[in-house]
């Protein structure tokens, strides 16, 4: 893994698994507030740990005596992973996997990291996003994802603006240059026939996968 890839810890719900522990391994680390408490399971070890620290107790702190610290004000005009972003990009990312970032307590939170990982993609970075059962792959025009899923594992596609030119491939539903409309449910719950292909020529989409459910076989 190159030192260009950052994995940011953010505070929401995960699952420990070796695929998540595979796509991390290697990977510089910034941890924002309580997405700390991720980084043990993990293995990993931030070089910076930032955030208001206002969901982040005295133990984790004391298990993390050495990390560099970068506190800002709770009132402030960004979240904490999105300082957490700006603070890996100043360092030379160009991957990034957002682990913690699918659940919690705050799906406004949740919902932000799926469109801030939109925008992040259109300025030309690579994005994953993870809970350990999940994986959302932002798409926009132009792009090709090829992802090697198991046989039968569920995914869908979910269209963040009306999209063009929709291929899928190697799945139970393909689809060939297709046209989604925006709000349609035709691009949910398809099955991987192992690894999947697809591309996008124009629109914006999430690729949401989950590795480990095979309930659709």
């Amino acid at each position: 893994m190159s030192s260009s890839s950052f994995t940011i810890l953010l505070g929401g719900h995960l699952t420990l698994t070796d695929r998540l522990r595979a796509l991390v391994d290697g990977t510089r680390v910034i941890a924002a507030d309580s997405g700390m408490r991720h980084a043990q399971g993990l293995g990993l070890k931030p070089e910076l740990w930032v955030g208001d620290f206002d969901s982040s107790d005295a133990a984790l702190s004391r298990m993390w005596p050495d990390i560099e610290r970068r506190t800002y004000p709770a009132s402030k005009a960004a979240t904490d992973g999105e300082i957490a972003v700006a603070e890996a990009i100043a360092r030379g990312a160009t991957r990034l996997i957002f682990a913690g970032a699918l659940g919690g307590e705050r799906s406004d939170h949740a919902l932000q990291h799926y469109l801030n990982g939109l925008g992040l993609v259109e300025d030309g970075y690579e994005v994953m996003l993870s809970s350990g059962d999940e994986e959302a792959y932002p798409m926009t025009g132009g792009d090709r994802l090829e992802l090697d899923l198991p046989q039968g594992a569920l995914f869908s596609v979910l269209g963040f603006t009306a999209l063009e030119g929709l291929t899928i491939r190697n799945a139970r539903y393909p689809l060939t240059d297709f046209s989604l409309t925006f709000g349609s449910s035709r691009t949910i719950s398809n099955l991987a026939d192992g690894p999947i292909s697809v591309t996008l020529k124009s629109g914006r989409a999430i690729l949401l996968a989950r590795p480990y459910d095979l309930s659709g076989v």
